[in-house]
């Protein structure tokens, strides 16, 4: 607070003054939607199961809608894409971390839509699942394709990954899926493996459409700058946090 009274020229209690008439004013979120077609939408945890949810416009990378204290569920999600709906916005394609919730939402709302699943998100968690020194053949083979994930630059590149895949399904997959093991090391690999296989449909929209981004990192790093911020305002009273986000997406965009 100091800091700031110094770089405005106002004492600090004038400086909260201020602040406090503006976090009590929150703006409105009217923004034209039409125009947008290819989009980035994730969530970030602030607290507990809830947090900011936003959608960001992939070729300007720039926030166009969003909103605080969401958590990742229907309960909330339908709600907030009914409303970009209901305010004209007919996107072509959206680039999601793979909630199925919100997947399945955005097709019943646009059933046209072109769905992009992150390929960041199937990397790490593959790799998490696989184990970085996996001791199973069927998880060394499977950590390898998962290796592959964001090299895959043309259809032929695709096509080549695809039958990697195919026969590494052939070779373990149906002894995966009928094998009675237990234990954490085989739950994840059948998590690696289940993910993998419900996830190809929507790997590579990207390739017939450089206008859609095959990650959703844009958007994850304007969250990282959004949690820098917040937490710097250590004094934020909770009733005041939705005004905070909402004046925040307003203000800095990107």
């Amino acid at each position: 607070m100091r800091q700031l009274a110094a770089q405005s020229g106002h004492s600090a209690r004038t400086v909260r003054r201020i602040i406090k008439h503006w976090l009590d004013r929150p703006p409105a979120n009217a923004i034209e939607l039409a125009a947008h077609r290819h989009l980035l939408l994730d969530g970030t945890f602030l607290d507990q199961r809830k947090g900011v949810f936003a959608v960001m416009e992939a070729k300007a990378c720039s926030v166009i809608y969003g909103a605080s204290e969401m958590a990742e569920g229907p309960g909330h999600l339908y709600p907030f894409c009914s409303h970009l709906k209901d305010h004209g916005l007919v996107p072509h394609s959206a680039t999601v971390d793979g909630n199925p919730h919100l997947m399945r939402i955005l097709r019943v709302l646009w059933p046209a839509i072109l769905i992009q699943r992150c390929l960041v998100h199937i990397q790490r968690q593959g790799l998490m699942w696989c184990r970085r020194y996996p001791k199973r053949s069927d998880a060394k083979h499977l950590r390898v394709l998962f290796l592959k994930v964001m090299s895959i630059h043309t259809p032929a590149d695709r096509d080549q990954f695809i039958s990697e895949l195919r026969s590494w399904e052939r070779r373990y997959g149906s002894r995966i899926a009928r094998s009675p093991e237990r234990g954490p090391v085989f739950s994840d690999l059948k998590r690696a493996r289940s993910m993998l296989l419900t996830a190809l449909p929507d790997m590579f929209r990207y390739l017939n459409d450089p206008s859609i981004p095959k990650s959703t990192n844009a958007l994850e790093g304007y969250f990282a700058r959004l949690k820098h911020r917040y937490r710097q305002h250590r004094g934020l009273a909770r009733h005041h946090r939705d005004a905070y986000f909402r004046w925040y997406l307003r203000l800095c965009p990107r």
